[in-house]
Formats: C-alpha cells, structure tokens, sequence
C-alpha cells in the first residue's frame, strides 16, 4: 500500500450536546461529537488520505460560547486548534487565555449572522492579529464582496476565506484576492454553486501556498455531505508536490503549528 497522503482538516465542526446551542433561522444541528468526527474519518484511507490535525470552527448556532471548543480541543490534542467567534468586547485577558486553550484564529460569520459584524472586520481582527497572531476567517458569498470591502479584506495582515467562496460567479473576486495573499479554504464541496476541481485548480495556479483542505464534517445544512470523494477529487486535481501542501503544509504554516508537529 503506497504511503496515505497526510491531511490537515482545516474546516470542521464538533456540536456537543453538554454545551449550549442556539436556533439560527430555525435551525438547530444533530450531535457529532469528537467520537463521531473520529468515527467519519476512519475510511478516508481508502482514498488515500489520513487526517492527522485539523481546525474546529465554531458555527452560527454556537454564538459566543467557548467551552465546547475548549473540551473538543482538549479530547482532540495533538495539532487541532480552534477557529472561535468572539463579541468585539471581549477582553484582551481572555483572548490569552483562549490563544494558550489551542484556539488560532476568529471567524466573522458573515453569510449566516451570530458573530462580529463587518463594522468591526478591521478593527477587531487587526486587534486580535496584533495581540496574539490569530488570523480572521471569512465565511462569505464571494459574489457580496465589492470593491471597497475587497481592499478591506486584502489589507488585512492574515485572513482566509471558506468554502472556495461559495459561488462560480465570485470567483473572478476571489481570485484578485488570492493575489493579494489571501487564504482559501477547499471545503463544503456539497454546499457551493461552482466546480471545486476547476475552482482549486485556478488558485492553485494563482498561488500555491493559498489553499487549504477541508471536510466541512458534519456538513449542517448543506445540499450533500462531505463525501470521500472530495478529497479523492482534489488528490486527483494536484499534482504530488501540490497535493502536500495543500492537504498539510498551507495550513500548518497559516495555524502556527509547532515545528515537530509539521514533520
């Protein structure tokens, strides 16, 4: 058997029942705990691929809340971090302790609501970058970015974007911003409108330390969920040296890890 592709999941959720969970737009997702995440993983090498670290977002449906993050990190270990949402109030004190509990980075959860608004994009993600050196993540229709909050978005000192941005029709956008220095994550294939193989391919051809893979597992509230066949897809896209780093090497290097995790 030829050697499994190591796989960094930059995009998954982890919904604990034990900790609270709020309605968005009707909306409340089943269980998948760490158990189940580990679970799901289990025949991903049978496209040749094995997760070896990864980053739990927080969802629309978590609001503020930090301690199911915290646990999931705990019980995950090894190189997962976390990807929080956090009220532009929250104290510089607190933002050491959640850096030094694993988390990485802030999301602005722009297409469903429930975290800091654009208002506060510059500001609070430079605040946080300058504090602790997280990155903001986007959740974002490409197609809503116009061109003054483009530039917002470039100037930003880290940022990455998920879902390939959504839709085939942003991706002239998308692309200027991968120029730019802007991350993007390949995940959530059964939940955009646009060709992924096509998609990753123009901006791997655009930048290739700007992509980064994920499963997007559980999937709530996509079309379809995340399938093997997604990252066999990608694997089939990238050549050797492309698929490496976009399945590990990007994202380690964009969420910090240590040296020896990285090897």
């Amino acid at each position: 058997m030829s050697k499994l592709q190591r796989a960094f999941d930059a995009h998954l959720h982890i919904v604990d029942p034990n900790h609270p969970l709020i309605e968005n737009n009707g909306y409340l997702p089943d269980p998948f705990t760490v158990a189940d995440y580990r679970a799901r993983l289990q025949s991903l090498p049978e496209v040749g691929v094995e997760v070896a670290g990864g980053a739990v977002v927080s969802g629309s449906f978590q609001g503020f809340d930090q301690g199911y993050l915290i646990e999931a990190l705990r019980e995950l270990g090894g190189s997962f971090v976390g990807v929080t949402q956090l009220p532009t109030e929250t104290t510089d004190d607190q933002i050491r302790r959640l850096d030094e509990a694993g988390i990485k980075a802030l999301r602005f959860n722009i297409a469903r609501g429930g975290s800091a608004t654009l208002d506060a994009l510059d500001s609070f993600a430079r605040r946080v970058h300058d504090l602790v050196g997280w990155h903001a993540e986007l959740y974002i229709d490409a197609r809503t970015i116009d061109e003054d909050l483009a530039e917002r978005i470039a100037s930003l000192p880290a940022v990455s974007i998920d879902h390939l941005g959504m839709h085939e029709d942003g991706l002239p956008t998308l692309l200027r911003l991968v120029e730019a220095g802007v991350k993007v994550k390949a995940t959530g294939f059964g939940r955009v409108e646009l060709d992924p193989a096509e998609v990753v391919r123009r901006i791997v051809d655009t930048d290739p330390s700007a992509l980064m893979v994920g499963t997007d597992l559980p999937s709530t509230r996509a079309r379809r969920p995340f399938v093997d066949a997604d990252f066999a897809l990608l694997r089939q896209v990238l050549t050797p040296a492309e698929a490496n780093a976009v399945f590990w090497s990007n994202a380690a290097q964009f969420y910090g890890l240590e040296p020896e995790a990285t090897e």
